[in-house]
């Protein structure tokens, strides 16, 4: 059963899977920034700046030779940035000692991305858990293995599947090619606690204060004082501003 459906799974990947350029290399450096950028960012927003980075900083060693303050300017726009300054400074432990055996020893990798990493890169037969595949196994109610020596495109199909069918709110079941037998997405979630909006959160006024710093315009004016403070100390905290003569600057 469970050798039937990773079949199965295979072949629609084979099929009907995205041309996507970190999926043409074996490249670990490149596929690195691919997964760190794709951590809560969508692959449309991705993929134009990946290409620009990738064509600015072609190596591990050249992004570790930027200025912090370069790599967050260039970072600008795919939020999160402290996804940056790990990366930077997984590039600088690249550069000066090679890829660890251990991809977890990198800044900021995780489980899964040195899964990912591991298998796309190095092939190593891995499975790489993200939040598609965790989500696709637990429909299916058990978790699908890859056949030997195919870790990487079975990551790949598993992923795919779960961004593209088994989405989280709109599965389209009638072009699973794992529907028989599966349980579905189950009833809806009721009862579930709207979510305020992103302009009043801490993170909407962190991305203004690097989007106006990158700029070189400064502090950004307007934002209330008691919103500004906390943010201003959360960015120094993780190294994505530093104070200089007269308010701040980037890393």
């Amino acid at each position: 059963m469970a050798a039937d459906r990773t079949s199965r799974l295979l072949r629609w990947y084979q099929r009907n899977g995205r041309d996507l350029p970190w999926r043409r290399t074996r490249d670990p450096y490149a596929i690195l920034v691919s997964e760190v950028m794709l951590q809560q960012t969508q692959v449309a927003r991705v993929l134009p700046r990946y290409e620009t980075w990738l064509a600015r900083w072609p190596t591990a060693d050249a992004l570790a030779a930027a200025a912090l303050e370069d790599v967050l300017r260039e970072w600008v726009g795919l939020g999160y940035n402290r996804r940056a300054v790990r990366l930077w400074e997984a590039a600088r432990v690249v550069a000066t000692d090679g890829w660890p055996q251990r991809l977890q020893d990198l800044p900021g990798v995780g489980p899964y991305t040195a899964a990912a990493l591991g298998s796309f890169a190095f092939d190593r037969q891995e499975v790489a858990l993200d939040t598609n595949a965790r989500r696709l196994f637990a429909r299916l109610g058990a978790a699908l293995a890859p056949p030997p020596g195919r870790a990487a495109q079975f990551n790949q199909a598993t992923m795919e599947l779960g961004a593209t069918v088994c989405t989280a709110r709109a599965p389209r079941c009638d072009l699973c090619p794992l529907r028989a037998g599966c349980d579905g997405p189950g009833p809806p979630v009721r009862g579930v606690r709207a979510r305020g909006r992103f302009e009043d959160s801490n993170r909407w006024v962190r991305g203004r204060v690097v989007a106006a710093l990158a700029a070189g315009e400064g502090v950004p004016v307007g934002i209330a004082a008691d919103r500004l403070e906390p943010a201003l100390q959360g960015l120094l905290r993780d190294g994505l501003i530093r104070q200089v003569a007269g308010g701040y600057a980037l890393g």
